[in-house]
């Protein structure tokens, strides 16, 4: 276990060392980087899990944060000007996250263009995460920069996995959303009530505005078990997932060796933009008849020991597109996240 964790913690050094100021030659990535109060995460969503190969087919986010005094003050001073004025003082956390997002047409062995099914879009990104929390209130600001197209390596990763699983080789690459820098601005806001052991009520609001996606979203998530903390389960998408150990700074819960909790909730979005469905937005090419609104419900459960959190998600999205052959986007699928706190 020892060893386990003595790997994880170098591990997590070089991944976060990116995000501190200039340490001398002599110091190693574990020295130069305290991780005490920080975490990394690992998120993974794919609907084969769900007995599919389909629209959003695959999701994956690794990444981990550092408390604000950590990091240079390159990095601090534009998002703890913003964060400042929201949270009127919390204490601030910062993270750095690496994601890719694959999409294809329900049929992923026709090499011809499908014209009236979701085209096929990959979206590579590097995320900026600043994020405060104070008493029952979390806020979090990410900056999302990246790349659509075949620069995303969408064909090279499913095609690769496919081959790994023995699964039909995808064959429509060639007709993918054209290449095309993007940027994603998000802001999202969540707040609790009730009690750690027992039931407590998390409703969130918040939006995007950018390249990739523009839309409103809300929604809330009903959650019941031991010694909960933080806010929910942590989530793949622009916000979702919670920086830092604050669970052991301001959680009566944290100062227990496990916890545990089931949930179910709800989040709706007003849809502005969606590169992945209505294509490019500087160049011509693949795109559907987007839906106003969409909605997923989520299921899951939750649970920590000690030092490291495991959660798994089904979540079940609402039609996004307009299609003849009816279903346009409609699936379920599974999200797993893994994070050690330190």
């Amino acid at each position: 276990m020892r060893l386990h964790q003595t790997a994880a913690r170098r591990f997590a050094a070089l991944l976060l060392c990116g995000l501190t100021t200039s340490t001398s030659a002599a110091e190693t990535p574990a020295e130069a980087v305290n991780l005490r109060g920080s975490e990394i995460q690992i998120f993974i969503e794919n609907d084969s899990f769900g007995s599919s190969d389909q629209y959003y087919t695959n999701g994956i986010k690794i990444g981990g944060g550092v408390p604000a005094e950590k990091v240079g003050k390159l990095f601090t001073r534009p998002p703890n000007a913003l964060l400042d004025a929201i949270t009127d003082g919390a204490s601030n956390n910062f993270g750095l996250f690496f994601g890719q997002n694959m999409y294809t047409p329900r049929n992923i062995t026709v090499s011809a263009p499908q014209p009236n099914d979701r085209p096929w879009a990959a979206w590579l990104y590097v995320g900026a995460v600043a994020q405060s929390v104070k008493n029952d209130h979390l806020h979090t600001v990410e900056f999302d920069l990246g790349v659509v197209g075949p620069p995303a390596l969408g064909r090279q990763v499913q095609t690769a996995w496919h081959k790994i699983v023995d699964a039909p080789e995808p064959q429509g690459w060639d007709n993918q959303v054209r290449t095309e820098p993007g940027v994603l601005l998000t802001y999202l806001h969540k707040r609790r009530y009730g009690e750690i052991s027992g039931v407590q009520l998390v409703p969130h609001i918040g939006a995007s505005l950018g390249t990739i996606a523009t839309f409103a979203r809300g929604g809330a998530l009903l959650r019941a078990g031991q010694n909960m903390t933080g806010f929910g389960p942590d989530g793949i998408e622009p916000g979702g997932a919670m920086l830092k150990n604050t669970r052991r700074q301001q959680d009566a819960g944290r100062g227990q060796p496990y916890e545990w909790f089931v949930f179910a909730g709800a989040d709706g979005r007003l849809m502005g933009h969606n590169t992945s469905l209505d294509g490019s937005l500087f160049r011509s090419g693949p795109s559907v008849a987007t839906r106003d609104y969409v909605y997923d419900l989520l299921t899951g459960v939750s649970m920590r020991i000690e030092t490291l959190r495991v959660s798994v998600t089904r979540i079940k999205r609402s039609e996004e597109f307009y299609t003849p052959l009816g279903g346009g986007g409609k699936q379920k699928f599974y999200s797993f996240n893994i994070g050690i706190e330190f």
